[in-house]
């Protein structure tokens, strides 16, 4: 039978894939990328923008858009792709923030009309670019003033058709006064916005006394939404001299008495409309603030309202309290004042800001000035050539006439007056009408007045102290024309008002029942006392503490496995007798398996635990030992691990305990014979003696609970002890 032949398809074996060590992977993929992100996308420049701002900026500068009518973004977004090629949706999301309808900036760059949605809100869609019209905002006039007189470089855009600027001539320290964000590959940039007027009188100042203190003139950042900020000296001047480092900002709110409600009406930067409401609401749910009865968006024209309504009785500064603990209403902003300085990324304090700016705004003004100069010298030397024609009008009029040649025009007028090539042409290009004297005149009468200017140019040009001076003149009338009061506040420390949790938490008496299943049930004394029913249990399950407490104080659950949970019995859902209760492993998160043996209210954390451990051991710890600072929820090596544990107890003094052994023995001993100890996993000291032939302790219990008749023959005066047997008359009684 003869074979099939194989198609081409099925003849043909790939070739096994090229190795390549990662490390030239890396090296030939991946480091251009990200050097890309970093230098042309996500990190700002000296002048306050990155290249997408850039791009979009010099193009409607370009359309006429300075101090020109509204158009459309869409427009603008079509405009812009000749510089910027990531496509239309990222050009206007560019667009949108720089918006005064935003309210992202303290001063916009761009005018809009239309909806743009709003900085402090997530979800509010800003609308379609077809629908909204844009311009450039007034101060970018400080953008773009003498962009063309050479004072910044000019490089081809991405197909080569077109010219854009590397950086914009910003006539003030717009990379401090405007809040940017950036996130690159390996680094990212955060810097916050800080007060125009401030800004630039602290500039001012450091360029006259570069070792003033910038903190006493521009003492904390500034931001659009106001808000406040919680004013900690030290730690903002770390912020300014390291460029690193976090505030907190806090909500501003007023209550109306007479609706019964709080109005918030500037929250932090940081933080939206919709993540506040989204954690009341969760708080709410959860029973932890039972003093909201509703909260709501009142946003509209008047501008931001968030509306809390209240229960009766409740104290709003106490609840505002509770809600800058629990809430975005107190946020934090991480300052990271990282920036490009020719191409390379750096995090800059304040001052270094300050002297890369003056560096950059010292060139940018150097170059006008030259540009000046070469003007003005080329019209002077223009004018120069005019006025000796001036001595013989009628000569240049002959030499013209009688040339026969256009060609020649030029080099008769050069030798016929001792003019070089450009004079002539400019003379040779003269109307007839204007070769008169009067004209001539009048021109020649600029030569002085250029000359004085070109002095005062070179003067100021030579000297960098006049150059400063002219910088301040214009960070002057910056201030002046566009600067604004300070829209956030500063909380000063001795001023803040933290939030106490038993200052709020209503702390009505209650009974916490804990059964031997792990359940607890908070019921208030109210409920307790009205009521009739018997406890619901599950079948085999039993209770085993009863503990009197207030909703205001904390409990302590020990495990089987050496832990304890702490938690706030405010935290705790209220429970009925005939209610389960709330499983203890499941409302403090235990590990898999793990089991509750123990609950403590520990009050003021007065008095002791006492663990007893099967090998005969007690261990005799001060509950203060398990007191923290922090709201740690589990502490572990709560008790030691080196034999197991068989019981322990809560104690307020010193009192008489009882002992159980599994060989029927009893001992009775005073706690006051154990030594205190420092260490919560301690294995204690030898109370109870076992024997060797395997009995262990299997329980205590006080003095009261044991069942004993009289302790007096089970007691030792010193320990250990072996104990004596379990009396028959105590038998019937005891409860081992």
């Amino acid at each position: 039978m003869a074979k099939k032949k194989k198609t081409a398809e099925e003849s043909y074996i790939p070739a096994p894939p090229a190795e390549q060590r990662i490390t030239e992977t890396l090296e030939t993929n991946y480091m251009p990328y990200a050097m890309s992100v970093i230098v042309s996308r996500a990190i700002p420049e000296i002048d306050g923008l990155k290249p997408a701002h850039r791009k979009l900026l010099y193009t409607m500068y370009k359309m006429g858009l300075l101090g020109g009518k509204l158009t459309k973004s869409a427009n603008v977004v079509g405009q812009t792709m000749k510089l910027n090629p990531h496509g239309d949706s990222a050009i206007y999301e560019t667009m949108v923030r720089l918006t005064r309808g935003n309210e992202a900036l303290l001063h916009p760059l761009v005018e809009s009309q239309g909806n743009f949605g709003k900085q402090y809100s997530r979800d509010m869609a800003y609308a379609a670019s077809r629908y909204t019209e844009v311009r450039l905002d007034p101060i970018c006039q400080e953008f773009f003033g003498d962009i063309n007189k050479n004072t910044v470089k000019f490089v081809d855009n991405y197909d080569g058709e077109m010219k854009e600027p590397t950086l914009l001539p910003v006539a003030f320290p717009n990379i401090l006064v405007n809040a940017n964000q950036g996130i690159a590959v390996g680094m990212a940039s955060n810097i916050c916005s800080f007060n125009l007027k401030e800004v630039c009188s602290a500039v001012i100042q450091y360029m006259k006394h570069p070792k003033c203190d910038i903190l006493e003139i521009m003492p904390a950042p500034d931001f659009p939404l106001g808000a406040e900020i919680l004013y900690d000296e030290a730690q903002m001047r770390s912020i300014y001299e390291t460029g690193k480092g976090s505030f907190k900002m806090r909500a501003v709110y007023q209550y109306d008495k007479e609706n019964n409600c709080i109005e918030i009406t500037e929250i932090p930067y940081t933080t939206t409309i919709e993540a506040i409401l989204s954690k009341i609401m969760e708080l709410v749910k959860a029973n932890k603030l039972k003093e909201i009865s509703d909260a709501r968006d009142e946003t509209g024209l008047s501008g931001f309202k968030l509306t809390i309504d209240l229960k009766r009785g409740t104290d709003p500064d106490a609840l505002m309290l509770k809600l800058y603990r629990l809430t975005p209403l107190e946020d934090s902003f991480a300052c990271n004042f990282n920036l490009l300085i020719d191409n390379v990324p750096m995090v800059l304090g304040i001052k270094q800001i300050f002297d890369e700016w003056i560096k950059f705004r010292l060139g940018c003004v150097k170059n006008a000035i030259k540009f000046d100069i070469d003007k003005k010298s080329e019209k002077l030397h223009l004018l120069t050539g005019l006025k000796k024609i001036l001595l013989d009008i009628d000569k240049a009029i002959s030499i013209i006439r009688h040339t026969e040649r256009e060609a020649d025009v030029v080099p008769n007028l050069m030798s016929g007056f001792s003019l070089d090539k450009v004079q002539a042409e400019y003379i040779a290009e003269i109307k007839l009408r204007n070769l008169n004297k009067e004209y001539i005149l009048n021109r020649t009468a600029e030569i002085e007045k250029l000359l004085t200017e070109l002095d005062e140019l070179n003067r100021i040009l030579s000297s960098e102290t006049e150059l400063k001076k002219l910088i301040s003149k214009q960070l002057k009338q910056i201030a002046d024309k566009y600067g604004k009061d300070r829209k956030t506040r500063l909380i000063m420390s001795d001023e803040i008002k933290e939030y106490r949790e038993e200052n709020v938490v209503d702390a009505f008496p209650l009974t916490l029942f804990i059964t031997k299943e792990g359940y607890a049930k908070k019921v208030s004394a109210v409920s307790l006392r009205s009521t009739t029913s018997e406890h619901k249990l599950k079948e085999n399950d039993e209770v085993t503490q009863a503990i009197e407490a207030t909703n205001a104080d904390e409990i302590i659950v020990f495990t089987d496995r050496c832990s304890a949970y702490k938690s706030r019995l405010c935290d705790m859902p209220d429970a009925k007798v005939s209610g389960l209760g709330e499983y203890l492993p499941s409302l403090l998160g235990f590990e898999q398996g793990e089991k509750a043996v123990y609950a403590v209210v520990p009050k003021k954390y007065e008095g002791f635990m006492l663990f007893a451990f099967k090998n005969g051991k007690m261990a005799k710890v001060e509950l203060k030992n398990y007191e923290t600072k922090s709201n740690r929820k589990r502490l572990i090596n709560a008790y030691s691990d080196k034999s197991e544990l068989c019981g322990m107890l809560w104690l307020a003094g010193d009192c008489e305990i009882v002992a159980f052994a599994d060989n029927n023995k009893v001992l009775a001993v005073n706690t006051e014979n154990i030594p205190l100890k420092s260490t919560k996993s301690t294995q204690g000291v030898q109370v109870m003696k076992i024997t060797k032939k395997g009995a262990v302790l299997s329980k205590i219990t006080l003095k009261e609970n044991s069942g004993l008749i009289d302790t007096k023959h089970y007691k030792t005066k010193n320990i250990p002890a072996a104990g004596s047997f379990l009396r028959t008359e105590d038998t019937q009684l005891s409860l081992f």
